[in-house]
């Protein structure tokens, strides 16, 4: 008889270990979208601007800001390779300092490519802040990314919200819906990966400096 209580006494632990995890995730994901970003009123300053593509309106609000004299420069990153410097100015209408101080990359296919392609950049100029252009879904993980690879640099959201995506209406609207909860997911993963990178740069970091003492 005890012997039958015990099956049944895991599954019950396991169960309950399941709606725990299941509840802390979905309470997540609901903080997750509380906390994300407005859109900011214009003002802010940096040094340089950097947009990444996945919709109009993160161009349309990153050309904007160069215009309004908000960064020295503007990086659009993650172009396709196939699109020219002409049809972008074209396609967000452009104004007079696009031709002169708008630099695209070509490099990312991913938010940590973004932010590898806008640290190299960052650097080249001399940059010690930036503003980050892009959907207010997708600014949690993009400042995370950026902030890992250019702890140095000051970073300044500037979140649109995209045509496709009412955040507002999350909880009603499929698509809406099915777009947060992958981003959400990559955010999580980005959180870990980036704090296993971590350990491991501390481990090799503790034993550099353990082998100079001997």
């Amino acid at each position: 008889m005890e012997k039958a209580r015990q099956p049944a006494k895991s599954r019950n632990v396991a169960w309950t270990i399941l709606a725990f995890l299941g509840g802390l995730y979905l309470g997540g994901f609901v903080l997750f979208i509380w906390n994300l970003p407005p859109t900011p009123a214009h003002g802010a300053r940096a040094d340089g601007i950097v947009a990444l593509t996945g919709g109009d309106s993160r161009l349309d609000a990153a050309v904007a800001l160069l215009e309004d004299g908000a960064g020295k420069r503007l990086l659009i990153s993650g172009v396709h390779k196939d699109i020219t410097k002409a049809d972008l100015k074209r396609l967000v209408h452009g104004g007079p300092r696009f031709d002169c101080c708008v630099d695209l990359g070509f490099s990312a296919m991913s938010t940590r490519g973004n932010a590898e392609e806008a640290a190299a950049w960052a650097r080249r100029h001399g940059y010690k802040s930036l503003i980050i252009v892009t959907a207010n879904y997708h600014m949690p993980r993009s400042l995370h990314e950026f902030a890992t690879v250019m702890p140095g640099v000051r970073l300044l959201p500037y979140a649109v919200q995209q045509d496709d995506v009412d955040v507002d209406a999350w909880w009603s609207d499929t698509h809406t819906l099915r777009v947060l909860h992958l981003e959400y997911a990559k955010y999580l993963g980005s959180l870990f990966f980036g704090a296993l990178d971590q350990s491991h740069r501390d481990q090799r970091e503790a034993h550099n400096e353990s082998t100079h003492r001997f």
